[in-house]
């Protein structure tokens, strides 16, 4: 299996394709595992043809050393890749392809949905994803894109982008894939130790209980007691725990009826940062 490189490359390919055909995308950042592999499988089966991209985005990272650091592996993930369809496109281009001689990122209006929760603690992050994200549907024209429910807040924000943009691609959410202990699949997961990485499944046990107890307790006081867990375990800084509505990810103040709300966390483990999210009702 042979990556393209070239948006003009990428072009002629996808030239070829019949109009007729539906084409699905799953935006990657490489280093694959079985969770990125879900999404595949899903547009392999909901798609004529499909588009893997494996791009590690500059504009996302607000912290240099976590881009320096991010998983590199294009050869094992064209195997993975193959070992799903050996049709599909992997789209890998250069940074200096996609950006040329500014690698800035775009700024967007995402109307609050940007704010919270990781826009509070990664500045400039959602802007970045939005620069990559609108560039890859403007490339591509996927009719469908798929992305995991771990990174819920990017979701939202990718639908906000559709739909400012006026993007028309369908965007299709895939549940979270988790390892055997609970932690949530994630590329950073290799850099855990195997100590570390054994005990991370306490991050999903906690939001587990932190869901159970949602069903009787407010919210503030969840909060404390998801906050008190971790303090009490030395291996794993909490950096946020937040109870949002689904729709505006604006934090809970106080129960509403016929409302959804998800609980999010990020947690650092050995200096690497780890999010997670569960649905609450």
């Amino acid at each position: 299996m042979r990556p393209i490189e070239t948006k003009k490359e990428l072009d002629k390919i996808l030239n070829r394709t019949p109009s007729s055909n539906t084409l699905g995308l799953v935006p990657t950042m490489g280093a694959l595992h079985k969770g990125h592999l879900a999404l595949v499988k899903k547009a392999v089966q909901e798609n004529d043809r499909v588009v893997v991209s494996i791009f590690v985005n500059p504009t996302q990272f607000n912290n240099k050393e976590d881009l320096v650091k991010y998983p590199k592996d294009l050869s094992k993930d064209l195997e993975l890749i193959e070992s799903v369809d050996p049709d599909i496109i992997v789209f890998a281009p250069s940074v200096e392809e996609i950006y040329a001689q500014s690698v800035r990122p775009k700024k967007y209006d995402f109307q609050g949905l940007d704010n919270v929760m990781e826009g509070e603690f990664r500045d400039d992050h959602f802007n970045g994803v939005g620069t990559i994200v609108e560039q890859l549907f403007s490339l591509i024209q996927p009719n469908n894109a798929y992305f995991g429910e771990k990174d819920f807040q990017q979701l939202r924000i990718i639908k906000k982008l559709v739909e400012i943009q006026k993007i028309p691609v369908n965007i299709i959410p895939c549940p979270i894939v988790r390892e055997d202990h609970g932690l949530a699949m994630s590329s950073r997961n290799e850099r855990l130790s195997e100590n570390i990485r054994l005990k991370a499944g306490f991050i999903f046990k906690t939001l587990q209980t932190a869901k159970e107890k949602f069903g009787t307790k407010s919210a503030l006081k969840v909060k404390e007691w998801v906050k008190n867990q971790f303090l009490k375990e030395e291996d794993f800084e909490m950096e946020y725990f937040e109870i949002a509505d689904v729709e505006t990810l604006s934090p809970l103040k106080r129960k509403v009826k016929n409302k959804k709300y998800r609980a999010f966390i990020a947690v650092y483990a050995e200096d690497i940062r780890l999010i997670d999210n569960i649905a609450l009702n």
